[in-house]
């Protein structure tokens, strides 16, 4: 089922989220099932369970071919459940980011380039990957979506967040 997806402003976006303490649940499997028709029906890159108002520590992203993210590397579909990242090194870099709760927006936001994420799939087995580039800034935007952080909170300098059509005149919409 599609669900509406909360926007910038509404206060569930700014609270920390719960850890999940049973997987492979009927209520899970439904949950996770919401947030990928939902992800998909938008042209996301990912989705986090607060942003259609499920506070629980759950995220979803992948990419494939997207004509919205022509120049992105493929992103596996990922069910990411308890999330914790750690940064490889110190490395940062600053990539234009959008996101579903901010729509028709673009920012210039600080991400480490490469990190570790850990959790758990659907059925509760142990994820575990060590990655770089835009595979990278999608777990990070998506996790901080875990903490009550949305990415414009992470912009250095304002100059750098505006409307996409404005920004970037003539390209497509880009989604989160």
């Amino acid at each position: 089922m599609i669900r509406p997806v909360l926007r910038m402003g509404d206060p569930r976006l700014l609270e920390r989220a719960k850890p999940v303490e049973s997987f492979d649940t009927p209520e899970l499997h439904a949950l996770l099932a919401d947030m990928r028709d939902t992800m998909t029906h938008l042209d996301g890159a990912g989705l986090a369970a607060p942003q259609i108002g499920v506070g629980l520590r759950v995220v979803i992203f992948g990419v494939q071919r997207n004509p919205r993210y022509p120049d992105a590397e493929e992103v596996p579909d990922t069910v990411l459940i308890n999330p914790r990242l750690t940064p490889v090194d110190a490395e940062m870099e600053e990539g234009w980011e959008g996101c579903l709760s901010v729509p028709g927006m673009r920012g210039l936001v600080p991400r480490h380039c490469r990190l570790r994420y850990e959790g758990f799939d659907a059925a509760g087995n142990r994820v575990d990957r060590t990655v770089g580039g835009f595979h990278a800034r999608v777990v990070q935007h998506e996790c901080d979506h875990l903490d009550g952080i949305l990415y414009p909170m992470r912009i250095r300098d304002l100059a750098n967040f505006g409307y996409t059509e404005v920004l970037f005149p003539g390209q497509p919409a880009l989604a989160e």
